[in-house]
Formats: C-alpha cells, structure tokens, sequence
C-alpha cells in the first residue's frame, strides 16, 4: 500500500500549495547563488520529511498495539470506510476538515516558531522552517496520517508518511521555482480530482482488510496462510 502514499502525497500537494504555498514562496532563499538555492529548498523539503516521518511513527504505533490485539484487518476495513464517508458527507468534505480547534495552543507556538526562524539567516533555518511546517494541520495529512494507522507497524507507518512527503516534493518546489505556472483553474482542476482519488484509496484499504486473497490488492491474511500450510502436513 505504500504507493498511495506516493501518489496521495503527489496529488494532495495541489492542495498543500493552496495550503503551505504561501510559506513556500517566502523562504528567504538565495536569489543569486542556484546551488545554495537549490539546497536551501533541500533542507526545507528534509525538514517536512522528518516532521512527516516522526508523525508517522507515532501513528504507526496506535496502529501497531491495534494489531497486536489481530484487529488489522478491522483497522484497514474501518480506516478505508472513514475516508470515503469524509469525501461523501457533505458536511466532512477533505477541504472542510479542520482538526485544530483543541490544538489552537499547540499550532499557535508552531506559527511562532515558524515566524522567528524566518528572521534568522543560520544555515539552519530552512530545516527548521520545513520541520515546523510539516506540523501544521492539513486535511490530506490527516488521510496519510490514517494510512499510517492501518499499516499496523511503526516503522511501516513512518515509511508511510515518509513517501507521501516525498509525493508532495515535486509540486512544493516548482511552487518555489515556478510559482506562475500553477495558475488558479489548473490548481482548481487538480483539486477536483483529490476526492476521487482518496474514495479510491479507502476501497482500497477496504479491500485490504477484506483480505480476499488478491496479490498486492487483498492479499489473504497471514494466519489464513499458516493454517493452510499446517493442514497440508
């Protein structure tokens, strides 16, 4: 399943343009020097990778002491049931989701130490600002974020988050390079298609947990597997 991550990541980046485009396009990087621009905009892009990668982590282990009580294949099931009933109801559109009412504290000091390492110029800052950025409530993390729960697996659910920021590398830094060339109806016909493609990944995860035996798709779940190896002996 680690390729919706990708693909969640490259698609969901049209709308975290919309969303961290802003503070993409304000990174004080360096007008004259191409190489130190370049790493610049490397350090902010490893700064979101190991935000995403620490959520990951700790999502991935609800998702792992959920496992060890066999409820995975339940967890796939209900996760992808979620994601498609966020996109149908209309009320709980991706676009409308906003999670950070009790977290209004904590997003706060996020913005405020965003804000401060804007104002220095240590080879640091972008890194900082790319770490601080990866914290910032988005409703397509939220999506990769449950991703990472069904994986069952902590290092899994780090992975996860890990390539779905990857995903969004491409978008972030054209928006960076070539701001002009996302222009308002491209973004917005992109934008339509995210709700398709997250319905399409939750039946995914849906079918994953059915474990129906499909390779890749619904591979039959392991303890299927050694009770058939035990009855052939």
């Amino acid at each position: 399943m680690f390729y919706t991550a990708l693909l969640l990541g490259l698609l969901g980046s049209f709308h975290c343009v919309g969303m961290c485009g802003p503070i993409a396009f304000m990174l004080p990087v360096s007008r004259d020097n191409k190489l130190k621009k370049i790493f610049q905009i490397s350090l902010y892009h490893a700064g979101r990778l190991l935000a995403y990668s620490i959520i990951g982590l700790a999502f991935g282990m609800v998702g792992k002491s959920l496992n060890l009580f066999g409820l995975q294949q339940q967890l796939s099931i209900f996760i992808g049931a979620l994601m498609i009933l966020i996109i149908l109801l209309p009320l709980l559109g991706v676009h409308k989701l906003n999670f950070a009412g009790p977290l209004t504290m904590f997003i706060g000091r996020i913005k405020s130490s965003m804000g401060a390492a804007f104002k220095r110029e240590s080879a640091d800052t972008f890194l900082s600002i790319g770490f601080l950025n990866g914290f910032l409530p988005c409703g397509l993390v939220y999506m990769a974020v449950f991703g990472a729960i069904a994986s069952g697996d902590i290092m899994q659910g780090s992975i996860y988050m890990l390539l779905f920021g990857i995903g969004t590398i491409p978008l972030m830094t054209t928006a960076v390079y070539f701001s002009n060339l996302l222009t308002p109806s491209l973004r917005l016909r992109i934008r339509k298609l995210i709700p398709v493609f997250v319905v399409l990944i939750g039946v995914l995860f849906i079918l994953r947990g059915l474990g129906l035996g499909i390779p890749y798709v619904s591979p039959a779940p392991a303890v299927d597997l050694v009770t058939a190896a035990a009855s052939c002996h």
